[in-house]
Order: structure tokens, then C-alpha cells, then sequence
């Protein structure tokens, strides 16, 4: 696993206080959302905030392809890679 997916992973837990999980508890392949690590919209809103502050990126969320991209670790790890500015 790359160093960003490990950085997002500690970002996901700090961000929505997942005290319980260690980046090492997530699946980079399984869904956030739903059946996965049971993340909501909520979630999602504050999660695409600090990732917007962290890594200088602008977050669409009108576009096709948002949900796309915040479906797992490695997922949004691409979406981050391809668009950060910092």
C-alpha cells in the first residue's frame, strides 16, 4: 500500500474520530460507505472537507463520478493522486 492510502486512511479515522479502528482495520478495497465501514453522507461531507484543506483540491460534489471516487480507500487515493495541488 502507498504512502497517500496510508495518509488518507489516518486522515478517514482522525477526521471522523474512528477511535476504535487502526489504519490497518481497513480494507483499502472495501466500500466506505454502506455494508462497508458504514459511513454516511454526513461522513462523506466532512471527509471531502479535509481533503479539500489537505491536499489543495476542489471536490465536485455535482459530478458523475464523485461517488465513484469516494467508494474505498483505493479509489480515493487515485481521485487524490491525479488532482492534488499540495
Amino acid at each position: 500500500m502507498n504512502a497517500l492510502a496510508e495518509e488518507l486512511k489516518a486522515l478517514l479515522i482522525e477526521t471522523l474520530d474512528l477511535e476504535d479502528l487502526a489504519p490497518t482495520d481497513i480494507d483499502p478495497k472495501a466500500p466506505l460507505f454502506g455494508d462497508g465501514l458504514g459511513l454516511d453522507s454526513i461522513d462523506a461531507l466532512e471527509l471531502g472537507v479535509e481533503i479539500q484543506k489537505r491536499y489543495g483540491l476542489k471536490i465536485d460534489t455535482d459530478a458523475d463520478d464523485v461517488e465513484e471516487n469516494f467508494y474505498s480507500i483505493s479509489t480515493l487515493t487515485a481521485f487524490v493522486a491525479a488532482r492534488r495541488t499540495v
